[in-house]
């Protein structure tokens, strides 16, 4: 099996802070390729009215009290901020994590979170029309702020829509986050190479990740990346157990 990474994604829910930074401090330490967050301001399980904290404030922390992983949002909701904020929040959070940063956006989708901070959910047309004028606006103040981001700061689209988020994948991303079971991953993930066709974009530019969210997905592993991703992706709630994580760890090391 080809080789690839790991990463965690901790869930910002039913927990508490202390809990969380030792678990992304302990994630750090197991050696994993990345570290990930949500952007959501209520739980996605039930209850909806349990703990949680908004994702960028919790990914500052995370980015000063880690050393080694690749730190992001999967994803970030292009409505909840203006992009040329999100922009900069992004720079200075690469600041703070020395260079160590994803920029992962994606088009939104959680209803609850557009009511109850008053924003306007839309449609999924008018949130995917708004993503694509967003785009470029991100990328262009990324490359006028002073100072610069430290890192590469890859920009990551998350989902799965074929004919207009993978079409934004092949134009903008730098990686592409998506999730199982493994046979329709693989097909769109060459309904993206066929996009990266049409426009001329070299299809090996796109990291590939992919979001498990079980053990029973942490075992079916070399099944994701033979349908093509590069970058495997699990999601831990509280009590925060990495058994699953560090099986997974073991075999990319092979």
């Amino acid at each position: 099996m080809a080789s690839f990474k790991v990463g965690v994604q901790l869930w910002p829910e039913h927990t508490d802070m202390a809990s969380l930074r030792d678990a992304w401090k302990r994630a750090d330490d197991l050696g994993v390729d990345s570290i990930w967050v949500w952007d959501h301001f209520f739980p996605l399980n039930p209850p909806i009215t349990g703990e949680h904290f908004e994702g960028w404030t919790t990914l500052s922390a995370m980015a000063a009290d880690t050393s080694h992983a690749k730190l992001g949002t999967l994803v970030s909701c292009n409505s909840y901020r203006n992009p040329e904020l999100l922009a900069d929040m992004a720079r200075t959070v690469d600041h703070v994590s020395r260079g160590r940063l994803y920029l992962g956006v994606g088009a939104g989708w959680f209803e609850p979170d557009y009511d109850a901070y008053g924003y306007d959910f839309g449609s999924g047309p008018s949130r995917l029309k708004a993503l694509e004028a967003s785009l470029p606006r991100i990328k262009a103040r990324l490359e006028a702020l002073n100072p610069a981001p430290l890192g590469p700061l890859p920009l990551l689209i998350g989902g799965s829509g074929e004919k207009v988020t993978l079409r934004l994948v092949a134009e903008y991303a730098d990686a592409w986050n998506a999730f199982g079971p493994a046979d329709a991953y693989a097909r769109k993930n060459e309904i993206l190479n066929s996009w990266c066709a049409d426009l001329g974009r070299d299809p090996a530019e796109i990291e590939r990740t992919i979001g498990l969210l079980s053990g029973a997905e942490v075992d079916d592993a070399e099944a994701y990346v033979a349908a093509g991703a590069t970058h495997l992706i699990h999601g831990l709630s509280q009590p925060f157990d990495f058994s699953s994580v560090e099986r997974l760890l073991a075999v990319a090391q092979g």
